[in-house]
């Protein structure tokens, strides 16, 4: 991974010992074309639990040379997605149905990171939340933080209804 170093090994994310809810995750999250438009990276999965983050780009800015809101939360939307996933039925995928987001400060830094976390998962719907950080030097400033509702759904039920 480039520009972040991940709580888990590379080889330990090819490895047998990897649960099953995480490859479930890591494979999702590398299917995803947006993530890897934005330069974001899967940084660490736990069962409910997940880091996303991407490194400072230019082209990622608004017109005041801050990080566009949009880049911090769709890491953030994703961050609670895969968290939900994490702990969602094997054969289940999931996707956001609403999200709230406050923005807490400007993003300066040389990289963003999202850590999600799953508060409450019932049988349809997992209420996640996740606060985004602008890292400096080694630290952390808080920028963001949402609250997101996410739904289970059946893959080939949602890829046939187009």
């Amino acid at each position: 991974m480039v520009g972040f170093h991940s709580k888990l090994s590379v080889t330990a994310c090819l490895g047998e010992s990897v649960e099953a809810f995480e490859k479930q995750v890591r494979d999702s999250f590398n299917r995803q074309p947006f993530m890897s438009t934005i330069g974001a990276e899967m940084i660490s999965v736990g069962f409910g639990r997940v880091e996303i983050g991407f490194l400072f780009n230019p082209r990622l800015t608004q017109q005041n040379g801050f990080v566009h809101a949009g880049a911090v939360t769709s890491i953030l939307d994703s961050a609670c997605g895969y968290a939900a996933l994490s702990v969602a039925p094997e054969a289940a995928d999931v996707l956001t149905v609403e999200f709230k987001v406050n923005l807490l400060a400007p993003g300066v830094g040389e990289s963003f990171m999202a850590r999600a976390s799953v508060k409450r998962a019932g049988k349809r719907l997992a209420v996640c939340v996740a606060d985004a950080f602008a890292v400096s030097a080694g630290k952390e400033k808080l920028i963001a933080t949402m609250l997101a509702t996410i739904m289970n759904i059946d893959p080939k039920a949602a890829a046939s209804e187009g």
